[in-house]
């Protein structure tokens, strides 16, 4: 077991593996399946080995049953990732686009683009880390099939990473529109690179406006993405089209895992519930460089990345920044954080290009 694992475990409550309680539930569950005849046992949930020094809660899922026979795991994490999260809470979902307030007027002199994206795991197959290749090809197989019914203006076309060359994946990933190439701890350590690229693939609409990535860290990874601050329309075109894929895979007898307290199941214990990140590429030279404004994020529950991404950094002034919560909150509730949010960040910069102060723009914990 090595430091990303075990750094994990003891960020979440401090119920890492070195506890007693953390030694006892490792020696007797170990190697019990999350269900008869799985591959998914505590040990390989846990035995993902990867750089010391990068990590996100330091654990993984092999199947959605995982979640309810490992609990003495899982719970502590998701606990302390979510805010205080309790096994008896209920996790509440709301996909519809006309609860938003506003956001189609986010100012594009600032917000350089709009971005929704969440995950969804398709129920009767492995999660990605114990993925088989046959059950990898049979998901490919069945999201294509869903995807290529898609109409309008969500129509696209389907492209297999095994048909593409080196040169049109970098393109597509310099552009913000595929995944990366499986070079992080997280798919490397916990084999959800098996096989690769064998059975991945991106799926786009004719604008690459929609898109659909297909078995990398989740089964799927449903985006809308366009340029400038029309953060409602591009949730609208988010809903719209996660509520037809649905549709289709129950169509076809499939449906999304989900249950009543963790809400949709997806592998890393941090996306839980929605799985949805809002964000926006937005230009913040002055704010980016406040010495308060690490607290200003965290008050409203937002958080930065670098321009491209995590573990990158702010290009120009150009922060990326998105929701912090996952669970516990609707999607409504998780994308108007993010509109409410962003306009204040707008109005703080525009402060400090004049030389006033924000003292008084400072907003309270959300």
């Amino acid at each position: 077991m090595g430091a990303w694992l075990w750094l994990g475990i003891k960020a979440a409550g401090g119920r890492g593996y070195g506890s007693s309680r953390g030694r006892s539930v490792w020696k007797s569950s170990r190697q019990v399946p999350s269900t008869p005849g799985s591959s998914a046992t505590l040990l390989s949930c846990s035995e993902t080995l990867g750089h010391p020094y990068i990590m996100t809660v330091g654990c993984v899922a092999g199947d959605e049953e995982s979640y309810d026979v490992f609990p003495e795991l899982f719970d502590p994490i998701i606990e302390d990732r979510h805010g205080g999260y309790k096994p008896t809470d209920q996790h509440k979902t709301d996909l519809n686009p006309d609860n938003l307030q506003g956001g189609d007027d986010l100012d594009p002199n600032y917000v350089l683009s709009s971005r929704v994206r969440t995950g969804r795991s398709i129920r009767g197959f492995c999660l990605p880390p114990h993925c088989s290749r046959g059950e990898r090809r049979a998901i490919e197989k069945l999201s294509v099939e869903a995807l290529s019914s898609l109409e309008g203006d969500l129509n696209g076309k389907y492209y297999a990473l095994k048909n593409m060359t080196d040169a049109e994946q970098q393109q597509l990933i310099d552009d913000h529109f595929l995944f990366d190439k499986p070079v992080s701890p997280l798919l490397l350590a916990s084999g959800m690179a098996r096989d690769w690229p064998d059975g991945r693939g991106i799926w786009h609409n004719d604008n690459k406006t929609f898109l659909v990535w297909v078995n990398e860290e989740d089964h799927l990874r449903v985006i809308s993405m366009q340029k400038g601050g029309n953060m409602r329309e591009v949730f609208n075109r988010f809903c719209t089209g996660l509520t037809q894929i649905e549709t289709l895979f129950k169509s076809k007898n499939y449906e999304f895992m989900w249950n009543p307290h963790l809400g949709y199941i997806l592998t890393c214990p941090s996306n839980l519930g929605t799985g949805l990140r809002a964000g926006v590429h937005i230009k913040l030279p002055n704010l980016g460089k406040h010495e308060k404004f690490g607290e200003i994020l965290k008050r409203l529950r937002l958080q930065k990345r670098g321009t491209g991404g995590v573990d990158t950094a702010a290009v120009g002034g150009v922060f990326d920044v998105s929701n912090a919560d996952r669970l516990g909150f609707s999607e409504v509730e998780l994308v108007q954080m993010v509109v409410d949010g962003v306009k204040l960040l707008i109005e703080m910069e525009k402060s400090l290009e004049k030389g006033q102060s924000i003292d008084d723009l400072m907003p309270a914990q959300k």
